[in-house]
């Protein structure tokens, strides 16, 4: 209890900032649909924000060591709000779209001055305590930010105006703490090569892990639309996704560190194919069936992530981890950010189970490139520990310190 009032002002800066930025892709793309937008479009929404996050994640240290970390919140929250209220001020897919690399910027840097500041504070005795509630903290308000689109009104000035009020409201409980703020972090070096001589295939599971969520977070409510799905009922459509995902922690992180991460890998990619032909086949078969197929997609395919970065880890010496953490990020975002303008053409060209059919073929790929991998290499035989790597800023390896 001590340890989480410690971080209260953190934790509830977060919860607010993913309740109003996590809740402006969902609602654009509703949004979207409604105002006649095209859906490679609404596509574009989601690549634009991705391409902020990438930004945000690299200049949030720099921005960090020259003014500060309550400034540098200040501003990049100022930015993520201006870019929300904005949305109906100017209605046009591409104005928008610079309005989503400004919350992708305020998201990647708002983060990164978190787990910067975080990192300062905890010690080697609470570090474990301290994700553990930053974990629960951020998938709370994510599955928040997801539900809220149930009642907000598409298109609407009240809705976004919701929304940037939560997003500025972050701003108090950091800006406010009395909690001196820490020594300035030096921003990793960003090697993306190191990924890929490390571990090949931890490379290319983040890229795919980048290509699936990116694609059913911004796209997904247009999926939703497409198969007539109401609004209230596309927020629980990804809000199943998001607990399918979180509770498939616990025992695939299980599996990961007990039997080689790389058949692991292979089974979440088998499964992640099977939850794509399970989600198409779901389309014509009722609600309940939908949100149950949604569930089963982020349970095999959340994880993929962070088991990639365990078996990255693996290779790595302990002088490597920030910098590899970094590198692996930065190719999730490289997947991320061509992904959701990819998935809107599929779905505009071939209907809705496309987008499903373009990451059944990445999981594919990554099922033959995971065997070839287990020809080319035994295992290792000293593994670091499964840890839930948040997607969040490149800063997240220093935080979590992998032994």
């Amino acid at each position: 209890m001590r340890l989480l009032i410690s971080f209260a002002a953190l934790f509830l800066s977060v919860v607010l900032l993913q309740l109003g930025l996590g809740g402006v892709a969902p609602l654009d793309a509703i949004s979207g649909t409604q105002l006649g937008f095209t859906k490679a479009e609404i596509g574009f929404l989601g690549s634009a924000h991705f391409l902020g996050f990438f930004i945000g994640c690299w200049w949030a240290p720099r921005l960090m060591g020259e003014v500060g970390h309550s400034r540098a919140f200040a501003a990049l929250t100022a930015a993520g709000t201006i870019g929300i209220l904005a949305h109906m001020m100017v209605v046009h897919p591409y104005a928008w779209a610079a309005m989503r690399l400004t919350s992708g910027l305020a998201v990647a840097g708002c983060y990164t001055i978190i787990e910067a500041w975080l990192q300062a504070k905890v010690t080697n005795e609470t570090r474990g305590r301290a994700m553990g509630v930053y974990r629960v903290v951020d998938i709370v308000g994510s599955l928040g930010a997801q539900l809220m689109i149930g009642v907000l009104d598409p298109a609407s000035y009240l809705s976004y105006n919701l929304l940037a009020l939560l997003c500025c409201a972050a701003l108090f409980p950091l800006t406010l703490t009395k909690a001196e703020a820490p020594a300035m972090p030096d921003a990793p070096r960003l090697r993306p090569s190191l990924a890929w001589q490390r571990s090949p295939l931890a490379a290319a599971g983040v890229v795919v892990s980048g290509v699936t969520g990116a694609a059913f977070r911004m796209v997904g409510p247009v999926y939703g639309v497409e198969v007539g799905l109401a609004p209230d009922k596309i927020a629980l459509f990804l809000a199943a996704y998001v607990l399918g995902g979180a509770f498939a922690q616990i025992p695939v992180g299980w599996l990961a560190d007990k039997f080689d991460r790389r058949l692991v890998l292979i089974a979440l990619s088998v499964a992640g194919v099977a939850a794509c032909a399970l989600t198409i086949a779901a389309a014509g078969s009722g609600v309940g069936a939908v949100f149950f197929a949604a569930a089963f997609f982020g349970f095999v395919t959340l994880p993929v992530y962070s088991v990639s970065t365990a078996h990255a880890h693996d290779f790595a010496s302990q002088t490597e981890r920030v910098e590899l953490s970094a590198a692996l990020m930065f190719l999730y975002a490289v997947g991320a950010i061509a992904s959701p303008l990819i998935a809107s053409l599929l779905i505009d060209g071939f209907g809705p189970s496309a987008m499903f059919g373009m990451i059944a073929l990445a999981h594919i790929a990554l099922v033959v490139f995971g065997i070839a991998r287990m020809r080319a290499r035994p295992a290792p035989q000293d593994r670091t520990p499964y840890t839930y790597e948040p997607r969040t800023s490149f800063l997240i390896g220093r935080l979590l310190r992998r032994k």
